[in-house]
C-alpha cells in the first residue's frame, strides 16, 4: 500500500483506537466483578427465607386492562406526574401513567401507560408485604380486606391501611407520595401476642408479555439493580436462559427498566436482603419478576417495628435520579439510565447538552452549540490536520509524476514519495485526527439521543418533531408533495441530504486516494452514509452535517492561506 493513499489506513486506525479507548475505560475504571458472595447466594440464609406468593400461576383467563381495573375497588393516584389508582384490596400498584408523556409527539395521543394489573395481557405491577416461615402465622396477602384510612393518593394526602391477622400482629400499611414518580411505602407491625413472631419484608415487581417484545443492542431493556455498590443487568434473554438468579447485598435496589421508564424497589436502608430476578413461562407468556427478601425482623411481645421502603415507578429523568441518588442516599442510582461503556464520556455530553438547552430552550440548537465546543476545543489537533491535508492535495501532482516515473518499482516509488513527504514536512497520519475525534463524540451523542428521555419528542425547528427519531421526510415524494406511502428503505429525508453534500464537498477538499479502486469507493461512500443516515436519529444527522460544515469553512481557509504561503518543493 503506498503511502500517500491514507484515508482508508486513517479510517481503520481511528476505528481501532476507539475500541481500545472502550477496552481500556472498562479494564481499568470499570466496577469488579460480582463475588461469590453476592452473586447467586444460595446459602443457609437464603435457603431460610420464605417464598414469596406468585399469584400470576394462577391465572387461567387473560382480560383487557378496563375489565380487569373494573372488577376492584380503587382507590385514586393524582399527581402532577403520576396518575391511576391503587387496587383497595391489596394496596398493590397496578394502575399507573404518565401524564407529561404520550405515546407519539401529538400531545393529544394517549399518555404512557406504565403498570396494569395481573391477569392482564401486559400486566405490570409491584406490591410490598411480610412473608413468615412459620405458616400457622397470617400475614397478609393479595386477598387481604385492608380497612383504609384515606380516599385518594396525592402529594398532600396519604393512604394508611390497618389489618389485623386474628393471632395478636396488627399490620398498618401507609403509602404516600414523596417525590416526582417516587412513592414512601411505610410499614409497620405490632406484636399484641405473647410470643415473639419473626417476619420478613419483601417487596416485587412483576412482569407479563408474550415473549416479541422489541429489544435494542445498544441499551439494556430488562431486569437490574445495584448490589454492594455494583450495577447488575440481566436481559430478559440472559434470565429465560438462567431463570433463577439471587444476589446477597447490604444496601441498593431492583427492578425492571425499560428504554425510557424505570420501576424500581428500594428497599429500607438499614435492611440488608437478598434479591432475586426469576422468569417462569404461563401460557405461552414470559413472566419476569424482580424481588427482595429482607433479613428477618423479630417482634418482641409489645414492640412495634417500623421500616421505610420506596417504589420508583416512572420516567428515567436523569437530573431526578442523581437527586435521589445523592439526597435519599440510593446507590448509584443514576446508572439506570444506560450510558453504556463510554460513561465518562456520555455523560458529560448529555449535561452539556442539558445545560445549553436550558440556556437555549433548544436541543436542537443544544447540540449545534456543542459541535461548536469541540471544535473549539480540538482546534489546535483539527488544524495541524487540515494544514497536512492541503499539503497532501498540493502534493499530488508531484506525487503523480514520481508514479509515471518509476511504475512498478514500488520498492523506489515509496521511497521516492516518503523523501518528497520529508522534504515537505509532510506527515500523512495527521489526516486521521479528525476521524479520531469524531467517531468516540458520534457513539456517544448516538448514545444520548436514543436512551434519555429528555431527548424524547424534543423539537427542532421546520419539520424534525423529535430529534430523537429519524428524519420524517422523505425524498421519493418529494418531501411529502404526493400522498405515497414510500417504503422504509427509502426514507431519505432532507437533513441525510444535507449530509450527504457536505460529505460530498469536504471529500472534495481532501487530497484522492491514489488507488483507483480505493478513489471508487470513496466517492460512493457518502452516498452509503445518505442510506445508512436516514435511519439514525435526526439530532445525530444535524450534528454530523453541522459538523462537515464546520470543518469545510476550516478547511478551505487553511487550504486558502496554505497556497499563499507555500509551494512544492521542486
Amino acid at each position: 500500500m503506498q503511502h500517500d493513499s491514507s484515508e482508508g489506513r486513517n479510517l481503520i486506525l481511528a476505528i481501532i483506537l476507539s475500541m481500545l479507548v472502550i477496552f481500556a475505560w472498562q479494564y481499568f475504571f470499570a466496577p469488579p466483578p460480582p463475588t461469590e458472595e453476592m452473586v447467586k447466594q444460595e446459602g443457609s440464609d437464603a435457603g431460610m427465607e420464605p417464598a414469596i406468593p406468585d399469584d400470576q400461576a394462577r391465572v387461567v383467563e387473560v382480560q383487557d386492562r378496563e375489565t380487569l381495573l373494573a372488577q376492584s375497588q380503587r382507590l385514586p393516584i393524582t399527581s402532577d406526574t403520576v396518575t391511576g389508582s391503587l387496587q383497595a384490596q391489596s394496596l398493590r400498584f397496578d394502575d399507573l401513567q404518565l401524564p407529561r408523556y404520550h405515546l407519539t409527539v401529538n400531545p393529544d395521543s394517549p399518555p404512557v401507560t406504565l403498570l396494569s394489573p395481573a391477569k392482564g395481557e401486559n400486566s405490570y405491577f409491584a406490591e410490598f408485604g411480610w412473608l413468615a416461615t412459620d405458616s400457622s402465622i397470617r400475614v397478609p396477602d393479595s386477598a387481604t380486606q385492608w380497612q383504609n384510612e384515606g380516599e385518594a393518593l396525592t402529594p398532600e394526602q396519604s393512604i394508611t391501611a390497618n389489618w389485623e391477622n386474628g393471632q395478636g400482629l396488627q399490620f398498618t400499611r401507609k403509602v404516600a407520595i414523596e417525590g416526582e414518580y417516587l412513592f414512601n411505602i411505610e410499614q409497620r407491625v405490632t406484636n399484641n401476642s405473647d410470643t415473639p413472631v419473626t417476619l420478613y419484608p419483601y417487596g416485587r415487581v412483576n412482569r407479563t408479555f408474550a415473549d416479541d417484545k422489541k429489544h435494542f443492542f445498544i441499551l439494556h431493556e430488562g431486569p437490574l439493580g445495584v448490589f454492594n455498590d455494583r450495577l447488575s443487568e440481566l436481559t430478559y434473554e440472559d434470565l429465560r436462559d438462567e431463570p433463577n438468579q439471587s444476589y446477597k447485598t447490604q444496601r441498593g435496589w431492583v427492578g425492571i427498566t425499560d428504554k425510557y421508564w424505570l420501576t424500581a424497589l428500594i428497599p429500607d436502608a438499614d435492611t440488608p436482603f437478598t434479591a432475586r430476578m426469576k422468569f417462569s413461562e404461563v401460557r405461552g407468556r414470559g413472566t419476569y419478576q424482580t424481588d427482595y427478601t429482607g433479613n428477618g425482623v423479630t417482634v418482641a411481645p409489645g414492640e412495634t417495628i417500623t421500616l421505610n421502603h420506596r417504589l420508583f415507578a416512572g420516567a428515567k429523568k436523569v437530573a431526578l435520579l442523581e437527586h435521589y441518588a445523592d439526597d435519599l442516599g440510593i446507590p448509584l442510582f443514576d446508572r439506570a439510565v444506560d450510558f453504556g461503556a463510554l460513561y465518562f464520556l456520555t455523560k458529560p455530553i448529555f449535561h452539556a447538552l442539558d445545560f445549553f438547552n436550558s440556556w437555549l430552550g433548544s436541543f436542537g440548537l443544544a447540540i449545534l452549540l456543542l459541535t461548536v465546543c469541540i471544535k473549539l476545543i480540538m482546534f489546535p489537533l483539527a488544524n495541524k490536520s487540515y494544514k497536512a491535508m492541503s499539503q497532501m492535495k498540493l502534493l499530488m501532482p508531484k506525487i503523480q509524476e514520481l508514479r509515471e516515473q518509476y511504475g512498478d518499482d514500488k520498492m523506489k516509488l515509496n521511497q521516492e514519495v516518503m523523501a518528497l513527504y520529508k522534504r515537505e514536512k509532510v506527515n500523512p497520519a495527521s489526516g486521521c485526527v479528525p476521524i479520531l475525534i469524531q467517531i468516540p463524540v458520534f457513539f456517544a451523542l448516538y448514545k444520548v439521543l436514543f436512551i434519555t428521555i429528555e431527548m424524547r419528542h424534543a423539537p427542532f425547528y421546520g419539520w424534525i418533531e423529535d430529534l430523537s427519531a429519524p428524519d420524517p421526510t422523505t425524498l421519493f415524494n418529494f418531501f411529502g408533495l404526493f400522498p405515497w406511502d414510500v417504503p422504509a428503505f427509502l426514507m431519505i429525508g432532507a437533513w441525510p441530504l444535507i449530509m450527504c453534500v457536505t460529505m460530498v464537498i469536504q471529500q472534495r477538499l481532501n487530497p484522492p486516494p491514489s488507488d483507483p479502486a480505493q478513489a471508487m469507493v470513496m466517492k460512493f461512500l457518502p452516498f452509503v452514509f445518505l442510506f445508512l443516515f436516514a435511519t439514525f436519529p435526526a439530532g445525530l444527522v444535524i450534528y454530523w452535517a453541522w459538523n462537515n460544515t464546520l470543518s469545510i469553512i476550516q478547511q478551505w481557509l487553511i487550504m486558502q492561506r496554505y497556497k499563499r504561503t507555500h509551494h512544492v518543493a521542486k
